[in-house]
């Protein structure tokens, strides 16, 4: 895995202040870890973005604060609900030689022949998987082949998955990441459709002559006139 070097300061601005930080294009931070008294940092936001687009949350990240160099993994980050600008984020130092786990993100690459084709569906019910392994055999992502897929019903499961060297998976290897689900065609969708409106149209007539009926007066029996007669 590559490494990416990040400098960082020590940050003394806390509390409400905090957003003053980031009104001049400081993010500000905190470093934690085994044995390590967490420290508040600050960072150039526009130094953090590019990292982060590189490392993402399973990349190793060489934070330089104060001339000291500690080996993290950006473990946290806080973003706005609206422009999704980042807030703060949260640097876990972590030791080369123990190993750890994260979660690792699965993505999808070429096109299933079944979804060209037009006889399925992709359907990705996976997004991530956990693995444990040291900081620098981490990967960054874990790719999927789609272009196996060509049938539908076809699925690939964790077990299927190609895992780097010396990283063991957690998820259970019988959960399935991707199949391919059977594609409703156009014309299955309008027979559906109009079957259903004939099922509601039917139940709509069958409620008004219910509704006529009662509203229909029952004509009265002869018992009944010779009853009123005086």
């Amino acid at each position: 895995m590559e490494k990416t070097v990040l400098k960082a300061g020590v940050r003394k601005t806390v509390g409400k202040k905090v957003k003053n930080l980031r009104k001049s294009g400081l993010l500000p931070a905190n470093l934690f870890g085994k044995g390590l008294k967490s420290v508040a940092l600050e960072l150039p936001v526009k130094d953090f973005l590019i990292v982060y687009s590189q490392a993402g949350e399973t990349g190793l990240v060489e934070l330089l604060v104060d001339g000291k160099t500690h080996h993290t993994l950006i473990s946290g980050l806080q973003v706005h609900p609206v422009t999704r600008y980042p807030l703060h984020a949260e640097f876990h130092a972590v030791s080369l030689t123990e190993k750890l786990r994260a979660n690792v993100p699965l993505i999808l690459e070429n096109n299933s022949p079944a979804v060209t084709a037009g006889i399925g569906l992709l359907l990705q019910t996976l997004n991530e998987v956990e693995v444990e392994a040291l900081p620098t055999d981490l990967p960054e992502r874990i790719v999927i082949d789609a272009g196996k897929l060509t049938e539908v019903d076809q699925q690939i499961t964790v077990g299927g998955l190609t895992i780097p060297k010396g990283v063991s998976v957690l998820t259970p290897a019988e959960e399935i990441v991707v199949r391919v689900a059977p594609a409703v065609s156009e014309e299955a969708k309008k027979e559906a459709e109009a079957a259903a409106a004939a099922e509601a149209a039917k139940a709509a007539e069958e409620a008004a002559g219910e509704t006529v009926a009662e509203a229909t007066p029952k004509p009265e029996s002869p018992n009944e006139e010779k009853s009123g007669e005086k």
